[in-house]
Formats: C-alpha cells, sequence, structure tokens
C-alpha cells in the first residue's frame, strides 16, 4: 500500500472505537465495506456520503484486502 494512500485512513482515540476511519470523519472502514457488501455502489455512496472521495472507496477495500494478507495457521 502506497504511504499517501494510508493518510486517508486514520485512527484517533475516541473516534469511532479507536476504529479505523476515513480521513478523521466518523465513517469506520469497516462501515464502507458493509455499504458496499451489501449491494451500494460506488456512485450511491458518493451521494449518501458528500465529504466522501471516489479514492477514498477503494482505499478502504485494499487496507481491508492487506488487512486479511496474512497466515492462517490451522490446529489439527
Amino acid at each position: 500500500m502506497r504511504a499517501d494512500s494510508l493518510k486517508r485512513i486514520t485512527v484517533e482515540q475516541g473516534k469511532c472505537g479507536g476504529r479505523p476511519c476515513i480521513r478523521g470523519h466518523r465513517l469506520r472502514v469497516s462501515d464502507l465495506l458493509e455499504l458496499l457488501a451489501n449491494g451500494a455502489g460506488v456512485d450511491e455512496i458518493l451521494t449518501d456520503y458528500e465529504f466522501l472521495e471516489r479514492e477514498d472507496i477503494y482505499v478502504a477495500m485494499e487496507y481491508a484486502a492487506h488487512q486479511v494478507d496474512h497466515t492462517v495457521l490451522q490446529m489439527s
């Protein structure tokens, strides 16, 4: 992930329980991903959340992809 992209993801103590948000707004990365997972389109989200930029949505997806990209050890 590019460092300039990561600037769009913020974590602030006392805001949204310290969870990753979009550019300091009270919209968590997980909220944005849930909207997408439930069928909301990018243009619809941008209309509903006027402070968002298209790049915010793509960076949130990239951030999530990096968060889950790790080895999973399975115990037998």
